[in-house]
């Protein structure tokens, strides 16, 4: 196992750390540092230099836009990109439904759907959570009914990251209910949000922001062409598209970012409270930790070429619970009187980032996965 950067790796980290210092645009970088609201535009903003740069899909294979790079030039691409500030990267497309697509979809959907998704023409959500179908993602109710060329899908899906933006959906429905096993009579389906039946209601956050939404399929026609991999077999491509998920989960190069403004703006706390440099230097371990355990996957990715595995979700637990830490130390060394904006916004962040440890399969799933696919338990 080798976790050393090569001399070429070092070469390709200054040279994507020059260009994004020169091509990110300060008014992003400043919303991002600030925890401002980044719009739609901006997020598509973003997307599309990076598209005309090339640099938007790395993990794409080149004759559809990638870039070439192995595993360890991607991963230091990513974590400059969270260093940097840089608005994220929105992953339903780019990563997750792209990557099923390559993975399993048909030349015409691939043909259809990757060139808008790589130009920032269709932006993407996920339909897999319903109430009372979360962690427990096999027991969804969503219901597909073929008839003829079309599925008529019926149901709900909530907690839908950004629906209120997207054109299409993705959706996990199950269309064999009569199977005895759960994981059985799902399918994968591609859904056009324009379509008549769909309706989308927003859910408020703690934080008052507006980021996350219940999905309502009423007799929601579908082309049967719009369905991927074979009927019932919907489960197979949620769990590899769940292993790109949790891989991305970490943002090590952001919590980077974030425990540096973390050390600059708690200094004074940090010297007179023992029990806040505790937790900070605690924090810096565990996140040097996370580093180390993400460069053994990508060894290991890069030695085999195989996709993350189980044991991903390590990095899914314990780099949203150092996320989580770095805001509850923000907010303590934040002064509680204070009303300004900046205050404002470490308060909403706080609250924002509770949700990390739920959401791509809440923490104490991951330790499941874990305890079953790795460890045998």
């Amino acid at each position: 196992m080798d976790l050393n950067y090569s001399a070429e790796e070092a070469a390709f980290r200054e040279d994507v750390r020059a260009w994004l210092a020169s091509n990110l645009p300060q008014d992003l970088k400043q919303k991002v540092a600030s925890y401002a609201h980044l719009s739609k535009d901006d997020l598509l903003r973003w997307h599309r230099i990076l598209a005309k740069q090339g640099w938007v899909a790395p993990a794409w294979p080149k004759e559809w836009g990638g870039t070439g790079w192995n595993v360890v030039q991607r991963y230091i691409f990513e974590e400059e990109l969270g260093y940097a500030g840089a608005p994220p990267l929105i992953p339903f497309g780019l990563t997750m439904c792209a990557a099923v697509l390559l993975r399993f979809g048909t030349e015409s959907q691939k043909r259809r759907f990757l060139p808008r998704i790589y130009d920032g023409d269709d932006f993407w959500c996920q339909g897999y959570s319903e109430p009372g179908s979360g962690s427990d993602l096999a027991s969804l109710k969503t219901k597909a009914v073929r008839k003829g060329d079309e599925y008529i899908v019926n149901g709900q899906k909530i907690w839908t990251t950004l629906a209120h933006y997207a054109d299409w959906i993705f959706c996990l429905v199950r269309t064999d209910p009569s199977v005895e096993r759960r994981q059985e009579g799902i399918s994968f389906i591609l859904i056009d949000m324009k379509t008549h039946g769909i309706t989308v209601r927003p859910l408020m956050l703690m934080d008052g922001a507006h980021e996350v939404n219940e999905v309502f399929f009423d007799d929601v026609r579908v082309p049967a062409e719009n369905l991927v991999h074979e009927e019932g077999k919907g489960w197979t491509v949620a769990k590899y598209l769940l292993g790109y998920e949790r891989m991305n989960t970490g943002r090590i190069g952001e919590s980077k970012r974030q425990l540096a403004a973390l050390q600059e703006f708690g200094s004074t706390l940090s010297k007179n409270d023992l029990r806040f440099r505790d937790r900070l230097s605690r924090l810096e371990i565990e996140l040097m930790a996370l580093e180390i355990t993400n460069l053994r996957f990508l060894d290991r990715m890069r030695r085999t070429g195989q996709p993350p595995g189980a044991d991903v979700s390590m990095l899914k637990i314990k780099g949203t619970e150092i996320q989580q830490g770095i805001t509850e130390l923000m907010l303590q060394a934040a002064d509680p009187a204070a009303s300004d904006a900046f205050t404002e916004a470490v308060r909403k962040k706080y609250l924002s980032m509770r949700k990390t440890t739920i959401y791509a399969g809440s923490n104490e799933i991951q330790r499941n996965i874990i305890a079953k696919m790795t460890l045998g338990l």
